[in-house]
C-alpha cells in the first residue's frame, strides 16, 4: 500500500484533521490524523492492517505474539494479528504504568511485535516494550500504521510503519506565527 493510498483513506474517512490541536506528548501540530475515524469502518481498517501484516512478515518474520499499548493500538493490533494467525494482547496502564493483564500469557520463547496506531515521539511503545521487558517478554520489533516522526522516533526496537509521513510539531513555546494565532484543541487521549 503506497503512502497516498494510505493518506486518501485517513482523508475520505474524514480523519485528517487540519487546525491547531495539543498532541498526546504535548507537542502543538496543524495536523491531527484522528484514526478513530478510520476505525469506525471495518473495511478500511482491514485494508491498512492487511498491508502492515504483509509488511511485518517480511521485515520480522516468526512473529508469535502482538501486544498494543490500550487503548489507541488495541483495534489496529487485533486486526493485523488476524492477519497472521497470531494472537493479540494489550496492555493497560495502571497507576501511570503499562502492564499485561486479563489473563494474558508470553512465553519466554515467544517473539512479541508491539502494535501501535500512530507514532509521533514513540512514548507509549517505548513504555509498552519497558513493561513486557520486565516480565521477561521478547520483543523483537514495533509496528505502526503511520510513523509520523518521519523515523525520528526512538521506541527501544525496530519500528516497522506501513508509511512515514513527517508531520510538523512544536513545543508549545516554539510555535509558528500562524499556528499561535489559532486556539488549540486536545483530541488525543492522554
Amino acid at each position: 500500500m503506497t503512502r497516498d493510498e494510505v493518506l486518501n483513506i485517513f482523508r475520505a474517512c474524514g480523519a485528517m484533521l487540519e487546525g491547531h490541536f495539543i498532541l498526546s506528548s504535548g507537542l502543538r501540530s496543524p495536523v491531527f490524523l484522528q484514526k478513530a475515524r478510520v476505525f469506525q469502518y471495518a473495511s478500511e481498517t482491514e485494508k491498512l492492517c492487511r498491508a502492515l501484516a504483509e509488511r511485518i512478515r517480511t521485515e520480522v518474520p516468526g512473529v508469535t505474539k502482538f501486544v498494543s499499548p490500550a487503548i489507541g493500538g488495541i483495534i489496529p493490533g487485533y486486526e493485523t494479528a488476524r492477519h497472521l494467525g497470531v494472537p493479540s494482547l494489550y496492555t493497560e496502564r495502571v497507576e501511570g504504568r503499562f502492564e499485561l493483564r486479563r489473563g494474558f500469557e508470553i512465553a519466554p520463547d515467544d517473539q512479541v511485535v508491539v502494535v501501535e496506531d500512530i507514532v509521533s515521539t514513540g512514548l507509549s511503545i517505548r513504555e509498552c516494550v519497558e513493561a513486557l521487558r520486565a516480565i521477561g517478554a521478547n520483543v523483537v520489533a514495533a509496528a505502526c500504521l503511520i510513523d509520523r516522526s518521519g523515523g525520528e522516533a526512538d521506541v527501544g526496537v525496530p519500528l516497522v510503519s506501513l508509511i512515514e509521513y513527517k508531520v510538523p510539531a512544536s513545543p508549545v513555546d516554539q510555535l509558528p506565527p500562524d499556528l499561535a494565532a489559532i486556539p488549540p484543541v486536545k483530541p488525543g487521549s492522554r
